[in-house]
């Protein structure tokens, strides 16, 4: 069931699965909805987590006409959701929200007991020579850009296409279709575009502040970077010591969590269950 919080500038759709148990908060990437979680929640149910959903400003059910969209003001709407519903919670974030969790975590520590960064822009990015002679990394990039610079749906499912390697959810077609059609829902591409200008840097800021442990799920075959390895390698460094840890995903693109959901959550359950101990 779709609940609703209202904060400054808008408001936040959100679902909650399971009765009980210690909370975690799931925030998905740009340009998609907290479908995204739709094969990580129940199994976070079933293993005894409280699971909260939500949609990011802009995306999905949330309202649409927010002032701006930095991982600064993600991250103030998902201290104001873990107060709603009355933290702690473990946040966990995808690509852009990636960065929106570690500046949560940072700014408000008596609230956020962890984080889990999937394939997170979470510091400032660079192109470094010989990065575009990677293949998905160069057509990934030409999609982004395209995407951003003519506000094309065409060029996101592109993208969609290549950031998914394959294998493939059951729904792959279904799901596509769905998002095509959000995108083009008044409002939605231009909360992606804005989302996509906004530099990543104000959440590298805080990787030195954040006090709670981290772990950073990338997968091996992400077309938003040209090493996917050394970009979770360059996070956990920033952080400080002891508190990061990065797992790889063979095979996954920039989705591990939809295209590989059993290995993310068996990863993020054993990272759980150390955090609890």
């Amino acid at each position: 069931m779709t609940e609703h919080l209202t904060v400054d500038g808008g408001t936040l759709a959100y679902e909650v699965t399971g009765a009980s148990g210690p909370l975690v908060v799931l925030a998905h990437g740009m340009g998609d909805s907290r479908e995204a979680y739709r094969f990580v929640a129940p199994a976070l149910v079933a293993a005894g987590y409280r699971v909260a959903a939500v949609d990011l400003r802009g995306c999905g059910e949330s309202s649409v006409g927010w002032a701006s969209y930095t991982r600064t003001d993600i991250a103030g709407d998902l201290i104001a959701l873990v107060n709603h519903l009355g933290g702690p919670a473990t946040l966990v974030g995808h690509s852009i929200s990636g960065g929106a969790a570690t500046i949560a975590a940072a700014k408000a520590p008596s609230l956020i007991t962890a984080v889990v960064e999937l394939a997170p822009f979470t510091r400032k990015q660079s192109i470094a020579p010989g990065d575009l002679r990677v293949s998905r990394f160069r057509r990934g990039m030409l999609s982004l850009l395209g995407t951003g610079l003519f506000g094309s749906v065409r060029l996101w499912r592109r993208y969609l296409e290549i950031a998914y390697p394959g294998p493939r959810p059951a729904d792959w077609d279904v799901r596509l279709d769905r998002i095509d059609a959000m995108m083009r829902e008044p409002g939605r591409m231009k909360a992606m575009r804005s989302m996509g200008r906004s530099a990543p840097v104000d959440a590298g800021a805080q990787l030195g502040n954040v006090r709670c442990p981290v772990l950073v799920v990338e997968g091996t075959l992400d077309p938003d970077w040209a090493s996917p390895r050394a970009e979770g390698e360059a996070i956990v460094a920033a952080l400080p010591p002891g508190l990061g840890r990065l797992e790889m995903i063979p095979g996954a693109g920039h989705y591990p969590h939809v295209q590989f959901p059993s290995q993310v959550v068996t990863l993020m359950l054993s990272f759980l269950d150390s955090v609890r101990a």
